[in-house]
C-alpha cells in the first residue's frame, strides 16, 4: 500500500492524473489538439500553485498553520476532471473554511485514493514518516486486577417498602458494626498488555466483566465497586495523567441530545475535546519539510491543517468520521429518542462510537459497539477502525457480542474472559491450539467467536469435547485460568509482565496531561452555543410557558380589576396584598419548571463531564446565563400585563421598583429550582422534595403566618425565606406610596399612616431601606444557590446503577446446572427426539396455524422538515416501495437489510402498530383481509426496545402477560405449566426474582431483558410471531439460546418472522426462508435459503458481475456486501429491478395469489370478545399488577409517607394548638391559611410526584394496548385503585398528625369530616396527575401544564381572595376549583357552627365566629352535604377523563 503513492511523487500523481483524462478524452471522441492546449494552461496552473507555495513558506508558523493551497475547477471545468477542466490553484484561510468547502476537499482526496480508507490514512503517514516524526505509542497494562462488589442475595435485594426500610436503618447501624451483604467477586487477579497497533478483542458471556474491566482500565470504574491491583499506560499509573483524556471509553449506552442532528452531536463532541498534540506535531512537521525542501501534495496538506483547528463549531474531523461511519447519509436528521422520531437504533450506536472518535484519543476501549448493526456495517466499521490502529499507530481493545468469522479475523489479539477470570489473552492464531490442548475443538461451519463463548459455559461444552479416548468431565473457568498460566503464550505474557516498562521510551505526547481540550473560554463559548440550539429546538416549551404566563397574567389582572379595588380604609389593604400575593406566587411557580428541565439533561451532561468533554461549572454558568433574558421577557411580559390594570400606585418610580423585584424573584426562583435538580437528580425524589422546600419558602413568606405569629423555634425558617424578601419588597413599594398616607385611625398600632400601620400589623419592614435591603437579599440568595448548583454538578454523581440478582443459594443452582447438562446437550445437539419431544411439550396449548400475505405494500410519511430544508420539494417520504411476500406456518423467515433498509417499518406496517403515516397495499390472513382487533389476538410482536414495568420481577412479568392473553378457558394450574415451561424455555428460570428494573439503569441485562421480551409475546400461544432484532446486545451463546427458542416454536407449526442485523452463519443457516431489502425499503430477494444457503448463493451468483463466495464465508455478509450500494454503483444495476424481472418474483407472485384464496373449510377469524379475558379478569389482573410495582417502588412509596410524615410535622410544629386559641380574625386568617396550605401542597406534590410514575407506566401501557390485552379502562380502574388506596393511608396518617397538633375540636363528626377531605383531595390530586399524562404528549408538557393548573387553582382557593370579594365574572372558577371545596369543607365543618367572639382590625367592635365566616368568606355549615357530593364528583370526572385519554388519545409516533 505504502508503496502506491510515494510521498515525493505528489508531482508525479498529477502526471498520471493528467495522463488518465488524456486517454478518456481520445476515448470519448474528443479533439486531442483542444485537449493538449487545456493542458498547457494546466502547466501554467501549476507554476502559479508553485508560486503561492513558495510565498506560503515564507510566513510564520502561525499563520503558516492557517493558511493552505486548494486546487478550484475553473471555466467549463465540469465536475473538475472532466475535459476542458482548468485549475486555479487559491490560497485559503483554513481556520475560516467554509463546511461545504472543505467536504468537497475531502471528497477530492478520498477520490485520489479511489475511497479507500487505508491508502488515505497511509498518504497521512507517510508525510510523517519521510520527515523522521513519530507517532505516539500506548501500552496498557494491569497486574493483579481485582474488582468486587458488595451486594445483597435473593429476595433482600428486590426493593420493596418493607426491604428499603430495612436497607435504610441496617445503614444507620452499618456504620458501627458490619452490613449483612455478601461480596461479589467481579473480576479475579487478572493480568494482561494491550499493545499499540494491535487490534484487541475482548470476548465473554453476559456478566463476565467485560464493561468492568474496560472501565477499570479506562479510569472510570463504578465509583460503588472495591478496585485493586495496578493499572499503567507506558509505565505510568493514573495519578501522573489524565485517562480519560488519554483513553477513550465507546459505552454500550447511546446518551445523546435527541434534539440534535448527528452532525451537531460529532462537532460538538470534536470542539470539545480539540485536537490534542496533533497541532504541535503538524507545525513540528511544516518546519521539517520546509528545512528538507519538501513539497507536500497541497491537498494532503491543507487537509491535514483544517482537522487540528480548534474551537470552531464545523471542522472536517466530523465529516471524516460521519464517511468513515457510514453516517453520511443521516448527518442532517436528529438523534431522537423515546418520544421523537430520529435515526435507527444501528445509527445511534454508530454516533455514539463516532462521538469519541472525534478526539484526539489513541487508545480507544469499546464497549459492544455492534449492538443493531447489521454483519456487513460491524465489518466495515471494525475494519476502519483496524487501518486506525495499524497505521495511526492506536491502541484498540473492542468487546463485540456476536463477531462474524471476517470481522473475527480482523483481530491481531484475543481476551477471553468468563465468571470474572482471564481465560486467555494472547495471539488470535493461538487459542484453538490453547483449547485443543484442554481437549475441545471448534467444528466446521462454526465461527471462532461463538465457540469461544459456548466452550466456558457449562451447558454447552460437552459437544466440543474430542478426545474420544477420555472421558468427558466439565472444565471449570478457574481450570482454563489455570491451564492459560502453563500455555506457552500465557508464559510469555507472565516474562513480559515481569520486564517493567521502560518510562523514558514514552513518547512526550503520548499522555494526556492537560485536563479539558479546550481553554475554560472556549469551553463555555461551545457549551453556550450548544445549550441555545437545545433552547431553539425545544422553543416551542418556551413559547408555550410564555403563552401560559399571558392567560395567568390575564386571569389576575381581571380578577383583580381596579374598578373594585378602593384604598381609603385599613380593610382595603387586604385585595392588594391578594393581587402581590398572587403575582408572587405565579411568578415563583413559573420556575418549576426548570427542575424538570435540569434533571432531563442530567445523564447526557454526567457523560460528557466524566468523559472530560469540559468543566462542569462551564454548563452551569451557560444555563444560567442564558435563562436571563427569559426571567426579563417573563417579568416585562408579567407586569406590562397588570400593573396599570390592577391599580397598584401609579408612579412611574413605584413601576420600574416592582418590575425589579419581580425579576431577581424570578432568577432567585430559577436558581432554586435547578439546585434542587442538580442535587436530588430523580424526577420523583426532587418533584417531592421540591414541593416540600417550596412549602417551607412559602410557608414564611410572610402571608400565611405574620411574624408575630411564628413560633420561636420556627423563627429561623422566616428570615431564611426568600420569599419573605421578594414579600416585603413588593409590600414595602406599594404601601409606602402617597395615597396610602391616610391617617391611621386604629388605635391598637401606633402608626402614623394607613400603608405603615398594615406593614407593621404584618410585621414587614417600614421603611424604604426595607425594599433595597430585600432586593440584597434576593440577590444574595440567587448568588448562593447559583454557587451551589455548580458545586451540585461538579461534585454530584449520577443515582443507581445497573444491578443483578445474586440468587440465594449459589450451591443449589451448581446442583440444577448438573442435572439441565444433559439434557441441554441433547437440545443442542439435537441427536435424538429430545428437541421435538421437549418442544412439543413445551406448547401444550393448543393454536390455530395462519398464514400471512402481503402484496404491493407503499408506506409513506410526511417528509421531515430538515429534508424540505435541504430542498426535497415533495409532501412525503417514501419508506417502503412496492413489497410483496409471504410467511407461512412453521417457516421461519428472515427479513435481512442493512441499517435503514425499513425493516422495523415493514414489520410494524404487517403488525398494525403504525400511529403515523400511509400504508397502501393489501395484507390477507389465511386469504381473509386482515382485521386489526383480530389479529392483534392472534400474534405477539417481540419490539427492538424491550419495554417492561420496570418494578416487577421477571415470573410476574411473564405471568401477567399470560393472565391477560391466554384464552379464558385455560384454567389456572395449566396457566402455571406453561409458564414454568415458558421460562424454562427461554432460560429465564434462574432470575425469576430478577427485578426486571430500567434500561441501563438498573435490573436486568439487555440480553435477559431481551429473552423477557421473548418470554412474555410466547406466554400469549400465539399463531404468529414478529421479533424485532431477537438477537441484537446478545452474545453468541445468547443468541443461540433466543434462536433455539425461535426454531422450537416454528416447530410447533407457527409462522414466525425475525429482523436480523448480524447473522451468524449457523443462526443465519437456522432460517427456512428470507426477505432481502435494500435502503429506500425496496425488495431484492425473497426466497428460500437451501441447504448452507445454496439457493440464496446461486441466485446472486447467476447475475453478471456479482464475485463468488469464497469457501467457509458468510453467506449473510457476503450477501449484504455483494448487493450493498456501493456494489451495485460499481456493476452498474439495480438489484431490485433485477428481482422484479425474475422468475423468483414471478413464483411469490402465484404463492401469493394461492394464499389470497382462503383454504377450503377454513372461516375467517373471530372472537365472541373483543378480549381473551371479561372484564372483570382483566381488572383483577391489572390491579394484581399494579399493587405488585406498587410495593417495589419505594422512591415513590416511602418517600411520599416520609413526605407526609413531614409535612404533618411542620403544620403541626408551626400552628401548634392554634384551634384551641381563637381571639381575633387574625388567628383565624391564620389558621384558614394553615388549612390552604396542608390541603394545597401535600396535594400538589402527589400530583408532582406521580406524574414520572405514570408517564414510565404509559410506555408499558401503549405496548400492551397494541397486543389487545386488555380494556384501557380495567387498567384505568386499577391505577386508579392502587392509587387510592395509598392516598386513603396516606390521609389517615395526616389527618391524625395535623388534627391533633393543630388543636382541632375533638368531635366524632368534625374529625370524619376532616378525614374525608383529605382522602378526596389526595384522591382527585393523583387522578388529576394521571389524566394530564394521559391527554399530553410528554410528561415535560405535563409538568408545564401543572405549574399553569397549580396557579390557577391556588388563586381562586378562596384564600389569598376570599369568594365574596372575587369580581362576579370569575365566580364560576372559584365553583369549579376542587381545592377551594376541599377548604371550605375543612373551614366550615370545624368553625362555621362556632360561637366564639373575635376581634377584628382597623375596627373597634367583635363579631362571631360564624357570622364572620358567612359575611367575610362564604362559608356555611348546613352547606357541607353539596360539598361532599362535589368531592365524588371531582373524583369521578378526572377518573373518567384518564380513561378517556388512554382509551382514546395515543401519543406514541411509529
Amino acid at each position: 500500500m505504502a508503496g502506491e503513492i510515494t510521498p515525493s511523487g505528489s508531482r508525479r500523481s498529477w502526471l498520471s492524473s493528467g495522463a488518465a483524462s488524456l486517454a478518456r478524452s481520445l476515448r470519448d471522441g474528443d479533439d486531442p489538439f483542444r485537449r493538449s492546449a487545456a493542458a498547457s494552461r494546466r502547466d501554467a496552473g501549476d507554476d502559479e500553485e508553485n508560486l503561492r507555495w513558495a510565498a506560503l513558506e515564507k510566513l510564520p508558523t502561525y499563520d503558516r498553520m492557517r493558511r493552505g493551497i486548494l486546487r478550484k475547477a475553473v471555466d467549463g471545468g465540469g465536475d473538475g476532471e472532466g475535459a476542458g477542466s482548468l485549475f486555479k490553484a487559491d490560497e485559503v484561510d483554513i481556520a475560516n473554511l467554509d463546511p461545504r468547502e472543505g467536504r468537497e476537499l475531502m471528497e477530492r482526496v478520498f477520490k485520489a485514493v479511489e475511497d479507500d480508507n487505508e491508502r488515505f490514512l497511509r498518504r497521512f503517514r507517510d508525510r510523517l514518516d519521510q520527515v523522521g516524526i513519530e507517532l505516539p505509542k500506548i501500552e496498557v497494562r494491569y497486574q493483579h486486577l481485582d474488582i468486587e462488589a458488595d451486594v445483597h442475595v435473593g429476595k433482600r435485594a428486590l426493593p420493596t417498602l418493607l426491604n428499603a426500610t430495612i436497607n435504610t436503618l441496617e445503614g444507620l447501624v452499618s456504620l458501627f458494626i458490619s452490613s449483612n451483604k455478601r461480596k461479589l467477586k467481579i473480576l479475579n487477579d487478572v493480568n494482561g498488555i494491550i499493545k499499540p497497533s494491535r487490534m484487541t478483542l475482548l470476548l465473554g458471556p453476559p456478566s463476565s466483566g467485560k464493561s468492568t474491566l474496560m472501565r477499570a482500565l479506562t479510569g472510570k470504574p463504578d465509583k460503588n465497586l472495591k478496585v485493586s491491583g495496578e493499572i499503567t499506560y507506558c509505565g505510568h499509573t493514573f495519578k501522573e495523567f489524565y485517562p480519560e483524556r488519554t483513553s477513550a471509553y465507546v459505552s454500550q449506552h447511546d446518551l445523546h441530545n435527541p434534539e440534535m442532528t448527528v452532525r451537531e452531536t460529532l462537532d460538538f463532541s470534536r470542539r470539545c475535546l480539540g485536537s490534542g498534540a496533533r497541532y504541535d506535531m503538524l507545525s513540528e512537521l511544516t518546519r521539517r519539510e520546509r528545512n528538507a525542501g519538501i513539497k507536500p501534495d497541497p491537498e494532503i496538506d491543507a487537509l491535514m491543517k483544517a482537522t487540528v483547528v480548534e474551537g470552531k463549531q464545523n471542522n472536517i474531523v466530523t465529516d471524516l468520521v460521519l464517511k468513515a461511519l457510514g453516517l453520511d447519509i443521516c448527518a442532517d436528521t436528529i438523534v431522537g429518542g423515546a418520544m421523537i422520531r430520529g435515526i435507527s437504533g444501528g445509527q445511534k450506536k454508530r454516533v455514539t462510537t463516532g462521538e469519541m472518535l472525534t478526539g484526539p484519543a489513541t487508545a480507544l476501549f469499546m464497549d459492544e459497539i455492534s449492538t443493531g448493526l447489521d454483519s456487513s456495517s460491524t465489518f466495515q466499521i471494525v475494519k476502519y477502525i483496524r487501518q486506525v490502529t495499524h497505521v495511526m499507530n492506536a491502541t484498540v481493545m473492542m468487546s463485540l457480542l456476536q463477531p462474524p468469522p471476517e470481522t473475527y479475523a480482523l483481530f491481531d489479539d484475543i481476551v477471553l474472559i468468563a465468571e470474572g477470570y482471564i481465560v486467555y489473552h494472547g495471539p488470535r492464531e493461538n487459542i484453538l491450539e490453547f483449547f485443543e490442548s484442554a481437549g475441545f475443538r471448534c467444528p466446521e461451519r462454526k465461527g471462532v467467536a461463538d465457540f469461544l463463548q459456548e466452550v466456558t459455559s457449562r451447558k454447552d461444552q460437552q459437544q466440543y469435547w474430542f478426545l474420544e479416548q477420555d472421558h468427558y468431565r466439565y472444565v471449570s473457568v478457574e481450570e482454563f485460568a489455570q491451564n492459560f498460566k502453563k500455555f506457552h503464550v500465557g508464559q510469555k505474557l507472565q516474562k513480559e509482565l515481569q520486564v517493567p516498562y521502560d518510562k523514558s521510551k514514552t513518547h512526550p505526547a503520548a499522555l494526556t496531561t492537560k485536563k479539558y481540550g479546550l481553554s475554560s473560554l472556549e469551553s463555555l463559548k461551545a457549551v453556550m452555543s450548544r445549550e441555545w440550539l437545545l433552547m431553539k429546538r425545544n422553543s416551542f416549551l418556551f413559547i408555550f410557558k410564555a403563552f401560559q404566563l399571558f392567560v395567568l397574567g390575564f386571569i389576575t389582572m381581571t380578577l383583580f380589576l381596579r374598578t373594585k379595588m378602593p384604598h381609603e380604609k385599613f380593610s382595603d389593604t387586604s385585595k392588594y396584598v391578594g393581587a402581590l400575593t398572587a403575582s408572587l406566587i405565579t411568578i415563583m411557580f413559573n420556575g418549576f419548571g426548570e427542575l424538570q428541565l435540569t434533571i432531563d439533561k442530567l445523564p447526557i451532561f454526567y457523560k460528557q463531564r466524566d468523559f472530560l468533554f469540559f468543566p462542569a461549572w462551564t454548563y452551569g454558568l451557560a444555563n444560567i446565563i442564558l435563562k436571563v433574558p427569559l426571567s426579563l421577557m417573563e417579568s416585562s411580559l408579567w407586569i406590562v400585563l397588570t400593573y396599570y390594570v390592577v391599580g397598584f400606585a401609579p408612579a412611574a418610580g413605584r413601576f420600574f421598583k416592582q418590575f425589579l423585584a419581580y425579576f431577581w424573584t424570578h432568577q432567585m426562583a430559577l436558581a432554586l429550582f435547578r439546585l434542587l435538580g442538580a442535587i436530588l437528580r430523580s424526577m420523583v425524589v426532587a418533584n417531592t422534595f421540591g414541593m416540600f422546600v417550596l412549602l417551607l419558602i412559602f410557608l414564611f413568606g410572610g402571608f400565611l403566618v405574620s411574624r408575630k405569629d411564628i413560633k420561636p423555634w420556627w423563627i429561623w425558617g422566616y428570615w431564611t425565606s426568600p420569599m419573605m424578601y421578594s414579600n416585603n419588597a413588593l409590600s414595602v413599594n406599594e404601601f409606602l406610596a402617597s395615597r396610602w398616607a391616610i391617617p391611621n385611625n386604629d388605635s391598637s398600632i401606633s402608626a402614623p399612616t394607613i400603608g405603615k400601620a398594615f406593614l407593621q400589623s404584618k410585621g414587614y419592614f417600614t421603611g424604604e431601606w426595607g425594599y433595597w435591603l430585600s432586593i440584597g437579599a434576593m440577590i444574595g440568595f440567587m448568588i448562593v444557590f447559583n454557587i451551589l448548583y455548580l458545586c451540585a454538578l461538579t461534585f454530584l454523581r449520577p443515582i443507581g446503577s445497573a444491578s443483578t440478582v445474586v440468587s440465594d443459594d449459589d450451591t443449589k443452582s451448581e446442583l440444577e446446572a448438573e442435572s439441565n447438562q444433559e439434557q441441554m446437550s441433547e437440545v443442542i445437539n439435537g441427536t435424538n427426539g429430545t428437541e421435538n419431544r421437549r418442544s412439543q411439550r413445551g406448547m401444550v396449548l393448543p393454536f390455530q396455524p395462519l398464514s400471512l400475505s402481503f402484496n404491493h405494500m407503499n408506506y409513506y410519511v410526511d417528509m421531515p422538515a430538515e429534508m424540505k430544508a435541504q430542498g426535497f420539494t415533495e409532501s412525503r417520504l417514501q419508506l417502503l416501495s412496492d413489497i410483496s411476500g409471504a410467511f407461512r406456518p412453521g417457516v421461519l423467515t428472515a427479513l435481512v437489510g442493512v441499517s435503514g433498509a425499513g425493516k422495523t417499518t415493514l414489520m410494524d406496517v404487517l403488525a398494525g402498530r403504525k400511529t403515523s403515516g400511509t400504508i397502501e397495499g393489501d395484507i390477507k390472513l389465511s386469504g381473509y383481509p386482515k382485521k386489526q382487533e383480530t389479529f392483534a389476538r392472534i400474534s405477539g410482536y417481540c419490539e427492538q426496545t424491550d419495554i417492561h414495568s420496570p418494578n416487577l420481577t421477571v415470573y410476574e412479568s411473564i405471568v401477567y402477560s399470560a393472565w391477560l392473553r391466554l384464552s379464558s378457558e385455560v384454567d389456572k394450574n395449566t396457566r402455571k405449566v406453561f409458564v414454568e415451561e415458558v421460562m424454562s424455555l427461554v432460560e429465564l428460570d434462574v432470575l425469576r426474582d430478577a427485578l426486571v428494573g430500567l434500561p441501563g439503569v438498573s435490573g436486568l441485562s439487555t440480553e435477559q431483558r431481551k429473552r423477557l421480551t421473548i418470554a412474555v409475546e410466547l406466554v400469549a400461544n400465539p399463531s404468529i410471531i414478529f421479533m424485532d432484532e431477537p438477537t441484537s446486545g446478545l452474545d453468541a451463546r445468547a443468541a443461540a439460546i433466543v434462536m433455539r427458542t425461535v426454531r422450537n416454536t416454528v416447530n410447533t407449526g407457527r409462522t414466525v418472522v425475525c429482523t436480523i442485523h448480524q447473522p451468524s452463519i449457523d443462526i443465519f443457516e437456522s432460517f427456512d426462508e428470507l426477505l432481502l431489502l435494500k435502503r429506500g425499503g425496496r425488495v431484492i430477494y425473497a426466497g428460500q435459503l437451501g441447504l448452507h444457503s445454496q439457493i440464496l448463493v446461486e441466485y446472486f451468483e447467476a447475475i453478471p458481475g456479482v464475485p463468488k463466495i469464497t469457501e467457509g464465508y458468510n453467506p449473510a455478509t457476503w450477501m449484504l456486501e455483494v448487493s450493498s450500494s456501493l456494489a451495485e454503483a460499481r456493476l452498474d444495476i439495480d438489484f431490485a429491478e433485477v428481482y422484479a424481472n425474475s422468475a423468483l418474483y414471478r413464483s411469490n407472485q402465484e404463492l401469493i395469489k394461492q394464499l389470497s384464496v382462503p383454504p377450503p373449510g377454513f372461516q375467517d377469524l373471530s372472537f365472541p370478545t373483543k378480549y381473551s379475558q371479561n372484564f372483570l379478569n382483566q381488572c383483577v389482573a391489572n390491579t394484581w399488577k399494579q399493587f405488585q410495582s406498587y410495593w417495589k417502588d419505594p422512591p415513590y412509596n416511602a418517600m411520599r409517607y416520609v413526605m407526609t410524615l413531614l409535612y404533618g410535622l411542620v403544620f403541626g410544629t408551626v400552628f401548634w394548638r392554634r384551634g384551641k386559641n381563637i381571639e381575633s380574625v387574625n388567628d383565624l386568617n391564620n389558621l384558614l391559611g394553615a388549612t390552604y396550605a396542608a390541603v394545597f401542597f401535600l396535594g400538589a406534590a402527589n400530583l408532582l410526584t406521580l406524574l414520572p410514575v405514570v408517564s414510565v407506566e404509559r410506555t408499558v401501557f401503549y405496548r400492551e394496548k397494541a397486543a389487545g390485552m386488555y380494556s384501557p379502562l380495567s387498567y384505568a380502574f386499577a391505577q386508579g385503585f392502587v392509587e387510592f388506596c395509598y392516598s386513603a393511608v396516606q390521609g389517615v396518617l395526616y389527618t391524625i398528625l395535623i388534627y391533633s397538633m393543630i388543636g382541632y375540636e375533638w368531635k366524632a363528626d368534625k374529625f370524619f369530616y376532616f378525614l374525608f377531605f383529605m382522602i378526596a383531595a389526595f384522591a382527585y390530586f393523583t387522578l388529576f396527575s394521571m389524566m394530564l399524562v394521559a391527554c399530553t404528549a410528554s410528561e415535560m408538557l405535563a409538568a408545564v401544564l401543572v405549574s399553569f393548573v397549580l396557579s390557577s387553582w391556588n388563586n381562586f382557593a378562596g384564600f389569598i381572595i376570599p369568594r365574596p370579594l372575587i369580581p362576579v365574572w370569575w365566580r364560576w372558577f372559584y365553583w369549579a376549583n376542587p381545592v377551594s371545596w376541599t377548604i371550605y369543607g375543612v373551614i366550615a365543618s370545624q368553625f362555621a357552627d362556632s360561637d366564639r367572639v373575635v376581634t377584628v382590625p382597623g375596627q373597634s367592635t367583635t363579631m362571631v365566629v360564624k357570622d364572620f365566616l358567612e359575611k367575610n368568606m362564604g362559608f356555611k355549615h348546613d352547606f357541607l352535604g353539596y360539598v361532599v357530593l362535589a368531592h365524588f364528583g371531582y373524583v369521578i370526572i378526572f377518573f373518567f377523563l384518564f380513561g378517556y385519554g388512554i382509551k382514546c388519545l395515543n401519543f406514541q409516533k411509529r
